[in-house]
C-alpha cells in the first residue's frame, strides 16, 4: 500500500473512531452544554493533546513497553479509571447542591469562559486521555497498519497523527457548536442538574468499565 492510499484509509478510519462513544465525546458534550462552544474548546485540544503524545510515544516504542508491562497498564488502568471517576462524581455533586437554587443564587450554574476555566478544560481533557492505558494499546495496533514499509516509522506516525489531531479537532468542534447551540437550554437549573446527573453516571460508568476490563 503507497502512501496516498494509506492516508485515504486512515482518514476514514479516524472520523468512524471518532464517531464512537466514549469517555471524550462525553467530556466534550457536557463540556459544550454547560459551558458553551469556548468552554468545550479547551477540553477539545486538551484531549488531542494526549492523543498526539499517545501516538509520538507508540512510534517511539514506549506504548509497546506499557502495554506489555502488566504492572504498569494496571496502574495506568487504574489512574485513568479513577479520574473518570471523580469526574462523574464532581457531576454529582454539582448536580446535587444546585437542588432547589436558581442560576442567579448560584454563578457557577451559568456558562463560564475564563481563564483559569480553560486551562483546567485542557489539563482534564490531557489527563484523561493520558491515563487510559486503551489509547497505548490502540496506538501501537492502529499506526502501524498505514505506515508503507519504505517510509520512516516514527515521521510517517508523526505526520499521520498530527493529520488525526486536525481531522478530530475539527469533527469535535463541530459537534460542540452544534451542543451549545441549544446552550441557553441546556443551562437551565433543572436541565441543567439533569445533565450533571446523566454525564456523572456515564463518566463513573465508563471509569468503572475501564477498571474492570481486560486488555
Amino acid at each position: 500500500m503507497d502512501l496516498a492510499a494509506s492516508v485515504s484509509t486512515f482518514v476514514i478510519a479516524v472520523l468512524l473512531i471518532s464517531a464512537s462513544p466514549g469517555p471524550a465525546m462525553a467530556l466534550i458534550m457536557r463540556r459544550a452544554a454547560l459551558h458553551g462552544f469556548r468552554g468545550a474548546v479547551p477540553t477539545v485540544l486538551g484531549l488531542e493533546a494526549g492523543l498526539y503524545v499517545w501516538a509520538l510515544l507508540a512510534a517511539g516504542g514506549f506504548a509497546a513497553l506499557v502495554a506489555a508491562s502488566e504492572v504498569a497498564y494496571l496502574v495506568l488502568r487504574v489512574v485513568g479509571a479513577a479520574v473518570l471517576v471523580v469526574l462523574g462524581v464532581r457531576a454529582w455533586r454539582t448536580a446535587w447542591r444546585s437542588r432547589g437554587q436558581d442560576a442567579a443564587a448560584h454563578p457557577d450554574l451559568l456558562p463560564t469562559g475564563g481563564v483559569r476555566s480553560g486551562h483546567a478544560a485542557f489539563a482534564e481533557g490531557a489527563l484523561v486521555m493520558l491515563a487510559n492505558p486503551k489509547a497505548a494499546a490502540f496506538m501501537i495496533a492502529f499506526y502501524p497498519q498505514f505506515v508503507p514499509p519504505d517510509r520512516p516509522l516514527f515521521a510517517t506516525t508523526a505526520l499521520l497523527a498530527l493529520l488525526q489531531v486536525v481531522l478530530e479537532t475539527a469533527f469535535y468542534l463541530a459537534i460542540a457548536a452544534g451542543v451549545a447551540r441549544a446552550g441557553t437550554w441546556f443551562r437551565r437549573p433543572r436541565i441543567r442538574r439533569r445533565l450533571e446527573a446523566v454525564s456523572g453516571s456515564v463518566l463513573v460508568g465508563l471509569g468503572v468499565r475501564l477498571a474492570v476490563s481486560s486488555r
